[in-house]
């Protein structure tokens, strides 16, 4: 038997999933779900929005935003992006009946009201991107329950109340933006017992308590490499043992209350870039094995107590570091 190229195989195959995906029925849930959508969402989404299958019905591609893939018989909705299109209104509860879903990004518009406990059934979603909206009310706890999450961005919206300790149950979160918001209370130090967090944003918030009970669970955080805690209410020293997060690369603590004097071990995390420390209240003066650190570019120190002589490290400039580099 003659053996077909490996291009015209590939081909073939692609064009039997093509087929198969046209041929397919999308699951009737979802078909409603998104027409509900649909109906909540206004013109701007609308008119992109044409025919009554979001994925795609004969001649007609698949709705805007909404990506489809074959389970069986059937499609299902498994992305569902639709951001910066000045959406109004409050957040559309039948997105929690697309339960297929692994993305789900409305970032970026003008959504109102709470997240609906319902969030808790899209089991599947990996990345959840709900930021720069004006999203109110407590975070739902059954954020929790979304275990195959890995990237959550609730960062500038609304939020009050504290920051659910059920967001430990997360096993495979990576990136976890909650900046800008109006939340209360302390951070909880079970969120140390993710294996897998790499950047914490708790920024711009009313938050209370100390790095000391923020560490206190042994070996916590694991894999952290960027701590944002800037702009709270934070009090207390720096530990010791917050040297023992050897994966930071950036510690910005600027405008808290925290005091006391820089524990030199702190030099020795090994790949320390950005250090923030200033507007606090702190005292004493800079070891010298921060001026000696082979990576640290920028160190903050104005704004609090230090003795006379204590000179900053590198060019000053605001620090900022873009969430969309962290998207996959």
């Amino acid at each position: 038997m003659a053996r077909l190229p490996l291009l015209a195989l590939s081909t073939i195959l692609i064009s039997a999933s093509l087929l198969n995906l046209a041929l397919s029925k999308t699951l009737k849930r979802d078909v409603k779900a998104l027409n509900e959508i649909k109906a909540s969402l206004g013109w701007r989404v609308v008119y992109a929005w044409v025919g009554d299958d979001p994925c795609g019905d004969g001649d007609l591609p698949p709705w805007s935003g909404v990506t489809c893939s074959t389970q069986g018989d059937y499609r299902v909705v498994t992305e569902l992006e639709v951001y910066a299109v000045s959406i109004v209104g409050p957040f559309p509860t039948a997105v929690t009946n697309l339960l297929d879903l692994t993305r789900l990004d409305l970032h970026n518009n003008k959504l109102t009201g709470p997240i609906p406990p319902q969030i808790g059934r899209l089991k599947r979603l990996k990345i959840l991107n709900l930021r720069w909206n004006k999203l109110q009310d407590a975070i739902p706890p059954e954020i929790g329950e979304l275990r195959s999450l890995t990237h959550l961005y609730l960062s500038f919206n609304n939020f009050k109340g504290e920051i659910p300790r059920e967001f430990s149950n997360l096993p495979e979160l990576r990136y976890l933006y909650l900046q800008e918001n109006r939340l209360i209370g302390r951070i909880p130090p079970e969120l140390g017992t993710l294996q897998n967090l790499r950047h914490l944003d708790v920024g711009n918030n009313h938050l209370v308590g100390t790095i000391r009970e923020l560490i206190r669970i042994e070996g916590c955080f694991p894999a952290l490499r960027n701590l944002y805690l800037n702009n709270n209410y934070l009090t207390g020293g720096i530990p010791a043992q917050l040297a023992n997060l050897s994966n930071l690369e950036i510690l910005y603590l600027s405008y808290n209350k925290m005091s006391g004097v820089i524990p030199s071990g702190l030099a020795r995390i090994p790949k320390l870039t950005y250090l923030y420390l200033d507007h606090n209240q702190f005292t004493g003066r800079i070891p010298d094995a921060f001026y000696k650190h082979p990576f640290l570019k920028e160190m903050y120190i104005e704004g609090n107590a230090f003795r006379p002589g204590v000179n900053p490290i590198g060019f000053h400039k605001v620090l900022e570091v873009s969430d969309i580099e962290f998207i996959v």
